[in-house]
């Protein structure tokens, strides 16, 4: 599976688990709500530095948000 649709899917399984629209999320990581929207979708390359982003809205380390099966 594409590295793309597995930040995705962990993106979106995530943003589920808070009970977050999109654009709630996107509030809070001070994203563009189509930008998150497009990386649940897997048609995004996300920076690093959107990942530290995503991460810190969830009020996780980078690890921690890749630390799951999904990545393995």
């Amino acid at each position: 599976m594409d590295i793309r649709i597995k930040i995705g899917i962990r993106l979106r399984e995530l943003r589920n688990e808070k009970g977050l629209s999109q654009e709630k999320f996107s509030f809070v990581c001070e994203l563009d709500r189509t930008y998150i929207a497009s990386i649940e979708q897997g048609k995004r390359n996300v920076s690093i530095a959107n990942i530290e982003k995503i991460s810190k809205a969830f009020d996780m380390s980078i690890y921690e948000f890749f630390n799951t099966d999904l990545f393995k």
